[in-house]
Protein backbone atom coordinates (compact mmCIF):
# COMPACT_ATOMS: atom_id res chain seq x y z
CA UNK A 1 0.00 0.00 0.00
CA UNK A 2 1.37 3.48 -1.14
CA UNK A 3 0.13 7.08 0.23
CA UNK A 4 0.87 9.40 -1.98
CA UNK A 5 1.95 13.03 -0.53
CA UNK A 6 1.51 16.71 -2.14
CA UNK A 7 4.69 16.15 -4.34
CA UNK A 8 3.65 12.71 -5.08
CA UNK A 9 6.21 10.55 -3.50
CA UNK A 10 4.93 9.83 -0.27
CA UNK A 11 4.94 5.95 0.82
CA UNK A 12 4.00 3.52 3.69
CA UNK A 13 7.84 2.74 6.24
CA UNK A 14 7.36 0.23 9.18
CA UNK A 15 7.27 2.88 12.28
CA UNK A 16 11.17 1.92 13.36
CA UNK A 17 12.39 3.03 9.72
CA UNK A 18 14.19 6.30 9.56
CA UNK A 19 12.23 7.27 12.59
CA UNK A 20 12.79 11.22 13.31
CA UNK A 21 13.03 12.38 16.68
CA UNK A 22 10.54 14.16 19.07
CA UNK A 23 7.60 11.58 17.35
CA UNK A 24 4.22 12.95 18.24
CA UNK A 25 1.84 12.44 21.18
CA UNK A 26 -0.07 9.97 18.80
CA UNK A 27 2.87 7.76 18.99
CA UNK A 28 3.22 5.12 15.71
CA UNK A 29 -0.36 3.66 14.12
CA UNK A 30 -1.64 0.34 15.69
CA UNK A 31 0.41 -1.55 13.07
CA UNK A 32 3.65 0.38 13.37
CA UNK A 33 3.58 1.82 10.37
CA UNK A 34 3.81 5.34 9.25
CA UNK A 35 3.79 7.58 5.97
CA UNK A 36 6.34 10.22 4.52
CA UNK A 37 4.67 13.93 4.31
CA UNK A 38 6.68 16.53 2.65
CA UNK A 39 6.46 20.00 3.19
CA UNK A 40 8.83 23.42 2.12
CA UNK A 41 11.56 22.30 4.82
CA UNK A 42 11.95 18.22 3.62
CA UNK A 43 10.29 15.18 4.60
CA UNK A 44 8.88 13.84 7.96
CA UNK A 45 7.38 10.36 9.27
CA UNK A 46 3.98 10.76 10.55
CA UNK A 47 1.75 7.74 11.98
CA UNK A 48 -0.23 5.94 9.09
CA UNK A 49 -3.99 6.27 10.65
CA UNK A 50 -2.94 9.88 11.83
CA UNK A 51 -5.51 12.85 10.59
CA UNK A 52 -3.32 15.60 11.29
CA UNK A 53 0.15 15.88 8.98
CA UNK A 54 3.35 17.19 8.78
CA UNK A 55 2.82 20.77 10.09
CA UNK A 56 0.64 19.79 13.16
CA UNK A 57 4.11 17.98 13.84
CA UNK A 58 6.32 20.47 13.69
CA UNK A 59 4.05 22.97 15.53
CA UNK A 60 3.51 20.22 18.26
CA UNK A 61 7.89 20.05 18.38
CA UNK A 62 8.24 23.39 18.10
CA UNK A 63 5.99 24.55 20.82
CA UNK A 64 5.94 23.11 24.31
CA UNK A 65 4.98 25.44 26.27
CA UNK A 66 2.04 25.06 28.72
CA UNK A 67 0.93 21.36 28.23
CA UNK A 68 -2.64 22.54 27.59
CA UNK A 69 -4.41 22.17 24.19
CA UNK A 70 -5.59 25.24 21.72
CA UNK A 71 -8.84 25.40 23.55
CA UNK A 72 -11.84 23.70 21.72
CA UNK A 73 -13.80 26.65 21.20
CA UNK A 74 -10.97 27.98 18.92
CA UNK A 75 -10.62 24.99 17.52
CA UNK A 76 -14.69 24.85 16.73
CA UNK A 77 -14.77 28.28 15.58
CA UNK A 78 -11.88 27.48 12.90
CA UNK A 79 -13.88 24.19 12.00
CA UNK A 80 -17.30 26.12 10.72
CA UNK A 81 -14.93 28.65 8.98
CA UNK A 82 -13.53 26.10 7.09
CA UNK A 83 -16.83 24.38 5.90
CA UNK A 84 -17.87 27.55 5.49
CA UNK A 85 -15.31 28.16 3.17
CA UNK A 86 -15.46 25.36 1.37
CA UNK A 87 -19.23 25.35 0.31
CA UNK A 88 -18.67 29.11 -0.48
CA UNK A 89 -16.20 27.78 -3.37
CA UNK A 90 -18.18 24.75 -4.12
CA UNK A 91 -21.34 27.30 -5.20
CA UNK A 92 -19.09 29.39 -6.76
CA UNK A 93 -17.52 26.31 -8.89
CA UNK A 94 -13.97 27.28 -7.97
CA UNK A 95 -13.73 23.82 -6.39
CA UNK A 96 -15.40 20.91 -7.30
CA UNK A 97 -18.62 20.39 -5.64
CA UNK A 98 -17.54 16.51 -4.06
CA UNK A 99 -14.43 18.39 -2.48
CA UNK A 100 -16.48 20.86 -1.15
CA UNK A 101 -19.18 18.54 -0.18
CA UNK A 102 -16.63 15.86 1.75
CA UNK A 103 -14.83 18.76 3.21
CA UNK A 104 -18.02 20.07 5.16
CA UNK A 105 -18.38 16.33 6.03
CA UNK A 106 -15.71 15.80 7.77
CA UNK A 107 -16.46 19.32 9.08
CA UNK A 108 -19.73 17.81 11.06
CA UNK A 109 -17.22 15.04 11.85
CA UNK A 110 -15.17 17.61 13.91
CA UNK A 111 -17.53 19.33 15.68
CA UNK A 112 -19.55 16.26 16.40
CA UNK A 113 -16.51 15.60 18.39
CA UNK A 114 -15.24 12.15 16.36
CA UNK A 115 -11.59 14.24 15.66
CA UNK A 116 -10.96 15.61 18.84
CA UNK A 117 -7.98 13.63 19.69
CA UNK A 118 -6.27 14.95 16.38
CA UNK A 119 -6.02 18.58 17.69
CA UNK A 120 -3.48 18.16 20.01
CA UNK A 121 -0.97 21.68 19.36
CA UNK A 122 0.31 23.72 22.45
CA UNK A 123 -2.05 27.02 22.76
CA UNK A 124 1.35 29.60 22.87
CA UNK A 125 2.92 29.27 19.85
CA UNK A 126 4.49 31.33 17.42
CA UNK A 127 3.17 32.13 13.62
CA UNK A 128 0.24 34.10 14.72
CA UNK A 129 -1.80 30.66 15.10
CA UNK A 130 -0.42 29.09 11.70
CA UNK A 131 0.25 25.71 13.65
CA UNK A 132 -3.75 25.80 14.76
CA UNK A 133 -4.99 26.50 11.42
CA UNK A 134 -3.01 23.84 9.51
CA UNK A 135 -3.92 21.72 11.95
CA UNK A 136 -7.38 21.94 11.78
CA UNK A 137 -6.43 21.76 7.69
CA UNK A 138 -4.38 18.88 7.68
CA UNK A 139 -7.48 17.29 10.00
CA UNK A 140 -10.14 18.10 7.66
CA UNK A 141 -8.43 17.14 4.40
CA UNK A 142 -7.57 13.43 5.52
CA UNK A 143 -11.07 12.90 7.27
CA UNK A 144 -12.38 14.33 3.75
CA UNK A 145 -10.13 11.93 1.58
CA UNK A 146 -11.67 9.48 3.48
CA UNK A 147 -15.21 10.01 2.82
CA UNK A 148 -13.90 10.39 -0.97
CA UNK A 149 -12.87 6.45 -0.57
CA UNK A 150 -9.00 7.77 -0.55
CA UNK A 151 -6.22 6.71 1.84
CA UNK A 152 -5.22 9.76 4.60
CA UNK A 153 -2.33 11.56 2.79
CA UNK A 154 -3.32 10.95 -0.12
CA UNK A 155 -3.30 14.95 -0.62
CA UNK A 156 -3.95 14.60 -4.88
CA UNK A 157 -7.62 14.08 -3.61
CA UNK A 158 -7.98 16.94 -0.92
CA UNK A 159 -5.15 18.75 -0.02
CA UNK A 160 -5.13 20.48 3.07
CA UNK A 161 -3.75 24.20 1.56
CA UNK A 162 -5.23 23.79 -1.95
CA UNK A 163 -8.80 22.96 -1.11
CA UNK A 164 -9.41 23.06 2.90
CA UNK A 165 -7.35 27.08 3.04
CA UNK A 166 -8.24 27.82 -0.36
CA UNK A 167 -8.74 31.58 -0.22
CA UNK A 168 -7.74 32.34 3.19
CA UNK A 169 -4.78 33.22 5.56
CA UNK A 170 -4.17 32.47 8.90
CA UNK A 171 -4.17 35.94 9.88
CA UNK A 172 -8.40 36.15 8.57
CA UNK A 173 -9.34 32.52 9.09
CA UNK A 174 -7.64 32.58 13.25
CA UNK A 175 -9.06 35.63 13.99
CA UNK A 176 -12.40 34.80 12.54
CA UNK A 177 -12.67 31.44 14.27
CA UNK A 178 -11.87 32.96 17.54
CA UNK A 179 -15.03 35.58 17.18
CA UNK A 180 -17.17 32.91 16.76
CA UNK A 181 -15.05 30.86 19.63
CA UNK A 182 -15.65 33.89 22.30
CA UNK A 183 -18.96 34.54 21.33
CA UNK A 184 -19.88 30.94 22.17
CA UNK A 185 -17.91 31.19 25.45
CA UNK A 186 -19.49 34.65 26.11
CA UNK A 187 -23.09 33.20 26.15
CA UNK A 188 -22.34 31.31 29.35
CA UNK A 189 -19.85 34.14 30.90
CA UNK A 190 -23.41 36.21 30.70
CA UNK A 191 -25.23 33.52 32.13
CA UNK A 192 -23.09 32.58 35.02
CA UNK A 193 -22.90 36.55 35.73
CA UNK A 194 -26.77 36.84 35.18
CA UNK A 195 -27.53 33.79 37.41
CA UNK A 196 -25.26 35.68 40.51
CA UNK A 197 -26.87 39.49 39.85
CA UNK A 198 -30.07 37.89 40.05
CA UNK A 199 -29.45 35.96 43.45
CA UNK A 200 -27.46 39.19 44.78
CA UNK A 201 -31.22 40.86 43.79
CA UNK A 202 -32.84 38.53 45.78
CA UNK A 203 -31.34 38.52 48.85
CA UNK A 204 -31.36 42.26 48.09
CA UNK A 205 -35.53 41.83 48.64
CA UNK A 206 -35.03 39.47 51.88
CA UNK A 207 -33.03 41.40 53.44
CA UNK A 208 -34.62 45.41 52.68
CA UNK A 209 -35.65 45.40 56.46
CA UNK A 210 -32.23 44.70 57.65
CA UNK A 211 -31.07 47.59 59.38
CA UNK A 212 -27.40 47.38 60.00
CA UNK A 213 -24.15 49.83 60.56
CA UNK A 214 -22.68 51.31 57.47
CA UNK A 215 -18.93 51.53 57.54
CA UNK A 216 -16.65 54.00 55.51
CA UNK A 217 -12.58 53.72 56.25
CA UNK A 218 -13.56 50.28 58.27
CA UNK A 219 -14.73 52.53 60.66
CA UNK A 220 -19.15 53.61 61.95
CA UNK A 221 -20.48 55.43 59.71
CA UNK A 222 -24.03 55.41 59.45
CA UNK A 223 -27.20 52.89 59.05
CA UNK A 224 -27.98 51.10 56.21
CA UNK A 225 -29.73 48.04 54.81
CA UNK A 226 -28.12 44.73 54.42
CA UNK A 227 -30.79 45.23 51.26
CA UNK A 228 -28.78 47.92 49.87
CA UNK A 229 -25.60 46.91 50.33
CA UNK A 230 -26.83 43.32 48.52
CA UNK A 231 -28.65 45.25 45.59
CA UNK A 232 -25.24 47.48 45.27
CA UNK A 233 -23.60 45.06 44.22
CA UNK A 234 -26.07 43.60 41.89
CA UNK A 235 -26.42 46.78 40.24
CA UNK A 236 -22.30 46.66 40.02
CA UNK A 237 -22.63 43.64 38.14
CA UNK A 238 -25.44 44.51 35.86
CA UNK A 239 -23.20 47.05 34.58
CA UNK A 240 -20.76 44.57 33.65
CA UNK A 241 -23.23 42.40 32.35
CA UNK A 242 -23.98 45.17 29.84
CA UNK A 243 -20.33 46.06 29.37
CA UNK A 244 -19.59 42.35 28.38
CA UNK A 245 -22.68 42.47 26.26
CA UNK A 246 -22.12 45.38 24.44
CA UNK A 247 -18.23 44.66 24.01
CA UNK A 248 -18.70 41.65 22.21
CA UNK A 249 -21.18 42.88 19.46
CA UNK A 250 -17.54 43.95 17.55
CA UNK A 251 -17.02 40.31 17.65
CA UNK A 252 -19.62 40.13 15.10
CA UNK A 253 -17.31 42.25 12.71
CA UNK A 254 -14.87 39.62 10.56
CA UNK A 255 -11.75 39.66 8.08
CA UNK A 256 -12.86 36.52 6.21
CA UNK A 257 -11.48 36.73 2.63
CA UNK A 258 -9.35 39.59 3.74
CA UNK A 259 -6.22 36.70 3.68
CA UNK A 260 -2.80 37.64 4.56
CA UNK A 261 -3.23 41.45 4.98
CA UNK A 262 -7.28 42.38 3.74
CA UNK A 263 -6.29 42.83 0.61
CA UNK A 264 -8.43 40.19 -0.77
CA UNK A 265 -5.35 38.81 -2.45
CA UNK A 266 -6.42 35.74 -4.22
CA UNK A 267 -10.18 35.53 -3.03
CA UNK A 268 -13.11 36.23 -5.98
CA UNK A 269 -15.06 38.92 -4.66
CA UNK A 270 -18.32 37.25 -4.74
CA UNK A 271 -16.60 34.90 -2.45
CA UNK A 272 -16.36 37.27 0.42
CA UNK A 273 -19.93 38.09 0.55
CA UNK A 274 -20.92 34.36 0.31
CA UNK A 275 -19.08 33.09 2.42
CA UNK A 276 -19.96 35.52 5.13
CA UNK A 277 -23.21 34.46 4.74
CA UNK A 278 -22.39 30.24 4.96
CA UNK A 279 -20.36 31.29 8.34
CA UNK A 280 -23.98 33.19 10.01
CA UNK A 281 -25.83 30.03 8.96
CA UNK A 282 -22.97 27.54 10.38
CA UNK A 283 -22.21 29.47 13.63
CA UNK A 284 -25.47 30.89 14.26
CA UNK A 285 -24.59 34.34 14.85
CA UNK A 286 -25.07 37.44 12.75
CA UNK A 287 -21.34 38.24 11.08
CA UNK A 288 -20.99 40.74 8.96
CA UNK A 289 -17.41 41.87 6.90
CA UNK A 290 -15.86 44.29 8.13
CA UNK A 291 -16.08 47.41 5.85
CA UNK A 292 -12.16 47.61 5.98
CA UNK A 293 -10.63 44.77 6.10
CA UNK A 294 -7.28 45.49 6.42
CA UNK A 295 -7.91 47.73 9.58
CA UNK A 296 -9.76 44.26 10.76
CA UNK A 297 -6.42 42.49 10.33
CA UNK A 298 -4.02 44.33 11.48
CA UNK A 299 -5.88 46.03 14.67
CA UNK A 300 -6.75 43.74 17.73
CA UNK A 301 -9.18 46.16 19.73
CA UNK A 302 -11.86 44.18 19.60
CA UNK A 303 -10.00 41.77 21.85
CA UNK A 304 -8.51 44.21 24.00
CA UNK A 305 -11.95 46.12 24.83
CA UNK A 306 -13.51 42.75 25.90
CA UNK A 307 -10.49 41.92 28.08
CA UNK A 308 -11.01 45.02 29.45
CA UNK A 309 -14.47 44.85 30.63
CA UNK A 310 -14.14 41.29 31.87
CA UNK A 311 -11.23 42.43 33.90
CA UNK A 312 -13.84 46.10 35.29
CA UNK A 313 -15.81 42.70 36.04
CA UNK A 314 -13.09 40.87 37.66
CA UNK A 315 -12.57 44.02 39.84
CA UNK A 316 -15.83 44.17 40.78
CA UNK A 317 -16.54 40.92 42.04
CA UNK A 318 -13.00 40.64 43.92
CA UNK A 319 -14.75 44.01 45.82
CA UNK A 320 -17.66 41.90 46.72
CA UNK A 321 -15.91 38.74 47.43
CA UNK A 322 -14.04 40.67 49.71
CA UNK A 323 -16.79 42.57 51.64
CA UNK A 324 -18.33 39.28 52.28
CA UNK A 325 -15.38 37.61 53.97
CA UNK A 326 -15.61 40.95 55.89
CA UNK A 327 -18.86 40.83 57.01
CA UNK A 328 -18.82 36.83 57.63
CA UNK A 329 -15.60 37.23 59.43
CA UNK A 330 -15.83 35.74 62.68
CA UNK A 331 -17.79 34.32 64.73
CA UNK A 332 -16.92 35.67 67.78
CA UNK A 333 -13.91 38.30 67.42
CA UNK A 334 -15.11 39.68 63.97
CA UNK A 335 -18.17 41.12 62.44
CA UNK A 336 -20.34 38.03 61.99
CA UNK A 337 -22.95 40.45 60.28
CA UNK A 338 -23.69 37.54 57.36
CA UNK A 339 -23.61 33.79 57.60
CA UNK A 340 -21.98 31.74 54.58
CA UNK A 341 -23.07 28.40 53.69
CA UNK A 342 -20.38 26.29 55.09
CA UNK A 343 -19.54 24.00 51.94
CA UNK A 344 -16.41 22.39 53.42
CA UNK A 345 -14.14 21.96 56.94
CA UNK A 346 -11.79 24.81 57.43
CA UNK A 347 -9.06 23.05 58.74
CA UNK A 348 -6.59 20.06 59.42
CA UNK A 349 -6.41 21.21 62.73
CA UNK A 350 -8.58 23.81 63.85
CA UNK A 351 -11.55 21.67 64.97
CA UNK A 352 -15.20 23.33 63.49
CA UNK A 353 -13.27 25.77 61.92
CA UNK A 354 -15.13 26.74 58.60
CA UNK A 355 -13.46 29.42 56.03
CA UNK A 356 -15.25 31.40 53.46
CA UNK A 357 -13.58 29.36 50.58
CA UNK A 358 -16.23 30.61 47.62
CA UNK A 359 -15.33 33.73 48.12
CA UNK A 360 -11.98 33.23 48.33
CA UNK A 361 -11.98 30.97 44.99
CA UNK A 362 -13.85 34.32 43.50
CA UNK A 363 -10.87 36.62 44.72
CA UNK A 364 -8.10 34.45 42.89
CA UNK A 365 -10.30 34.14 39.30
CA UNK A 366 -10.38 38.34 39.91
CA UNK A 367 -6.90 37.67 40.29
CA UNK A 368 -6.66 35.77 37.09
CA UNK A 369 -8.22 37.72 34.97
CA UNK A 370 -6.60 40.78 35.88
CA UNK A 371 -3.53 39.35 35.44
CA UNK A 372 -4.91 37.71 32.27
CA UNK A 373 -5.69 41.35 30.77
CA UNK A 374 -2.42 42.76 31.30
CA UNK A 375 -1.34 39.60 28.48
CA UNK A 376 -3.88 40.73 26.14
CA UNK A 377 -3.18 44.41 26.84
CA UNK A 378 0.79 43.37 25.95
CA UNK A 379 -0.19 41.43 23.29
CA UNK A 380 -2.19 44.11 21.37
CA UNK A 381 0.01 46.72 21.66
CA UNK A 382 2.96 44.55 20.51
CA UNK A 383 1.12 44.07 16.74
CA UNK A 384 3.24 45.58 14.26
CA UNK A 385 2.34 46.51 11.08
CA UNK A 386 -0.01 44.68 8.79
CA UNK A 387 -0.39 41.76 11.40
CA UNK A 388 -0.78 41.12 14.90
CA UNK A 389 1.26 38.10 15.54
CA UNK A 390 0.36 37.50 19.28
CA UNK A 391 -3.08 36.17 18.84
CA UNK A 392 -2.00 32.78 20.07
CA UNK A 393 -1.24 33.72 23.55
CA UNK A 394 -3.93 36.77 23.52
CA UNK A 395 -6.39 34.44 22.78
CA UNK A 396 -5.37 31.84 24.95
CA UNK A 397 -5.71 34.44 27.92
CA UNK A 398 -9.05 35.95 26.50
CA UNK A 399 -10.93 32.55 26.42
CA UNK A 400 -9.58 31.18 29.62
CA UNK A 401 -10.91 34.40 31.05
CA UNK A 402 -14.11 34.17 29.36
CA UNK A 403 -14.94 30.57 30.95
CA UNK A 404 -13.45 31.04 34.31
CA UNK A 405 -15.70 33.94 35.13
CA UNK A 406 -18.82 32.70 34.08
CA UNK A 407 -17.74 29.32 36.08
CA UNK A 408 -16.84 31.39 39.01
CA UNK A 409 -19.96 33.35 39.18
CA UNK A 410 -22.36 30.84 38.72
CA UNK A 411 -20.05 28.90 41.76
CA UNK A 412 -20.70 32.18 44.05
CA UNK A 413 -24.04 32.07 43.44
CA UNK A 414 -24.92 28.53 43.80
CA UNK A 415 -22.64 28.00 46.34
CA UNK A 416 -22.80 30.95 48.24
CA UNK A 417 -25.06 33.76 47.71
CA UNK A 418 -28.13 31.57 47.38
CA UNK A 419 -27.35 30.30 51.15
CA UNK A 420 -26.59 33.46 52.86
CA UNK A 421 -28.25 34.39 55.92
CA UNK A 422 -27.96 37.09 57.83
CA UNK A 423 -27.63 37.74 61.67
CA UNK A 424 -30.13 39.84 62.31
CA UNK A 425 -29.97 40.16 66.33
CA UNK A 426 -26.18 41.30 65.73
CA UNK A 427 -27.11 43.72 63.04
CA UNK A 428 -29.78 45.67 65.19
CA UNK A 429 -27.81 45.49 68.49
CA UNK A 430 -24.87 47.23 66.95
CA UNK A 431 -27.10 50.50 65.43
CA UNK A 432 -28.62 50.81 68.33
CA UNK A 433 -25.88 51.22 70.43
CA UNK A 434 -23.15 52.91 68.00
CA UNK A 435 -22.82 56.72 68.27
CA UNK A 436 -23.13 56.46 64.49
CA UNK A 437 -26.74 57.04 64.62
CA UNK A 438 -25.82 60.70 65.63
CA UNK A 439 -24.92 62.13 62.46
CA UNK A 440 -29.18 62.05 61.60
CA UNK A 441 -29.50 64.90 64.33
CA UNK A 442 -26.82 67.25 62.55
CA UNK A 443 -30.20 69.06 60.97
CA UNK A 444 -31.33 69.66 64.07
CA UNK A 445 -28.98 70.28 67.14
CA UNK A 446 -25.73 71.57 64.51
CA UNK A 447 -22.66 69.71 63.88
CA UNK A 448 -21.03 70.70 67.21
CA UNK A 449 -23.90 69.92 69.49
CA UNK A 450 -24.12 66.55 67.88
CA UNK A 451 -20.26 66.24 68.36
CA UNK A 452 -21.05 66.47 72.15
CA UNK A 453 -23.47 64.04 71.86
CA UNK A 454 -21.10 61.75 70.27
CA UNK A 455 -18.40 61.84 72.86
CA UNK A 456 -20.56 61.80 75.80
CA UNK A 457 -21.73 58.60 74.72
CA UNK A 458 -18.74 56.97 74.11
CA UNK A 459 -17.47 57.76 77.14
CA UNK A 460 -20.47 56.93 79.21
CA UNK A 461 -21.97 54.33 77.03
CA UNK A 462 -25.31 56.09 76.74
CA UNK A 463 -27.07 55.28 73.96
CA UNK A 464 -27.42 58.70 72.26
CA UNK A 465 -31.35 58.27 72.55
CA UNK A 466 -31.13 58.59 76.32
CA UNK A 467 -28.86 61.46 76.08
CA UNK A 468 -30.58 63.24 73.72
CA UNK A 469 -33.63 63.06 76.16
CA UNK A 470 -31.96 63.64 79.21
CA UNK A 471 -30.65 66.65 77.94
CA UNK A 472 -34.17 67.68 76.39
CA UNK A 473 -32.77 68.34 72.86
CA UNK A 474 -35.12 66.64 71.20
CA UNK A 475 -39.14 65.54 72.20
CA UNK A 476 -39.52 61.43 72.32
CA UNK A 477 -41.19 62.37 69.31
CA UNK A 478 -38.93 64.08 67.20
CA UNK A 479 -36.53 61.15 68.38
CA UNK A 480 -39.04 58.57 67.63
CA UNK A 481 -38.90 60.20 63.68
CA UNK A 482 -35.35 60.86 63.40
CA UNK A 483 -34.13 57.37 64.46
CA UNK A 484 -36.39 55.77 62.84
CA UNK A 485 -34.97 52.90 60.39
CA UNK A 486 -37.19 54.47 57.04
CA UNK A 487 -35.79 57.79 57.88
CA UNK A 488 -31.63 56.78 58.93
CA UNK A 489 -31.38 54.40 55.79
CA UNK A 490 -33.63 56.81 53.15
CA UNK A 491 -34.58 60.73 52.01
CA UNK A 492 -36.97 61.76 53.45
CA UNK A 493 -37.95 65.38 54.54
CA UNK A 494 -37.69 66.99 57.93
CA UNK A 495 -41.45 67.44 58.47
CA UNK A 496 -42.45 66.43 61.68
CA UNK A 497 -39.20 66.72 63.31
Amino acid sequence: MSVVSDNGDTRVVSGNAGTDSGMSKQGTSADGKMRIETDSLGKRQVPVDAYYGIQTLRGQENFQITGLSVHPALIRGLIMVKKATALAHSKLGQIPSRIGQAIAEAADDALAGKLDSSFMLDPIQGGAGTSINMNVNEVLANRAIEILGGVKGDYSLVSPLNHVNMGQSTNDAVPTGARIALLTQLEGTIEGLDALACALEAKSEEFKDVVKMGRTHLQDAVPITAGQEFGAWAKALRRDIARIEAASEGLHIINLGGTAVGTGLNVDIRFIHLVCEELSKISGYPLQTAEDLVDCTQNVDVFANLSSCMKVCAVNLCKIANDMRLLASGPIAGLHELLLPPVQPGSSIMPAKVNPVIPEVVNQVAFQIIGNDLSVTMAAQAGQLELNVFMPVLLFNLLQSADILGNAARTFADKCVVGIEVNRERCLNMVETNVGVVTALVPYLTYQVACDVAKEAQATGKTVRNIVLERGLLSEEQLDHVLSFSHLTSPSGMDGA
